[in-house]
């Protein structure tokens, strides 16, 4: 039989003892999400993979925020973030500082998710944009390159927080020396 685990048999960390483990050197741009609840999900995910920061951008909602909170549980508390008032400022502030930026979005010349690995090796920001216009252009032209997530159905697009899920998770699998494989 295989027990399912309590949550106080996890292990899991403090919040004052994330806050000071080492993060995996990856920073979200969220380019003028309109929804509460997904960048509560995008909080909740990025601590879930410890990364370094998120930056929110435009009209991209900020904590304190019920509705943010009720999907985050927490996690506004443990993830550093900040506020860029859009997106090109953010980026513009991140190539300063050394990373590397790739655009999550559909385009002419894209880098297909799996692909990363060959282009990474530390430092980048991932910008995931609005619902429904997605990154814009402005911002992508900026970028280093743009990622796409292969998508096999009908559909042409992913929720964001899960999109965020989805390239974290790949993120975490490059970055992450605990993940990588032997």
């Amino acid at each position: 039989m295989n027990k399912k685990l309590k949550l106080w048999e996890l292990n899991r960390l403090s919040p004052e003892e994330f806050s000071t483990q080492e993060k995996l050197p990856v920073v979200v741009v969220l380019d003028d999400i309109r929804s509460f609840e997904n960048v509560g999900s995008v909080f909740r995910t990025s601590d879930a993979f410890n990364i370094q920061e998120i930056m929110l951008c435009g009209i991209t909602p900020v904590p304190p925020h019920r509705d943010i909170h009720r999907t985050a549980l927490g996690a506004t508390e443990t993830v550093s973030w900040s506020y860029a008032s859009n997106a090109l400022e953010a980026i513009v502030k991140l190539k300063a500082a050394g990373y590397t930026i790739y655009a999550l979005e559909q385009a002419e010349k894209t880098i297909f998710l799996q692909h990363l690995k060959k282009r990474v090796d530390s430092h980048i920001a991932l910008v995931f944009g609005n619902e429904v216009n997605g990154v814009n252009q402005a911002v992508i032209d900026q970028c280093d390159g743009v990622l796409e997530i292969p998508q096999f159905g009908t559909k042409h697009s992913l929720n964001v927080s899960v999109c965020v899920g989805v390239v974290l998770w790949e993120c975490a699998t490059l970055l992450n020396p605990a993940l990588k494989e032997d």
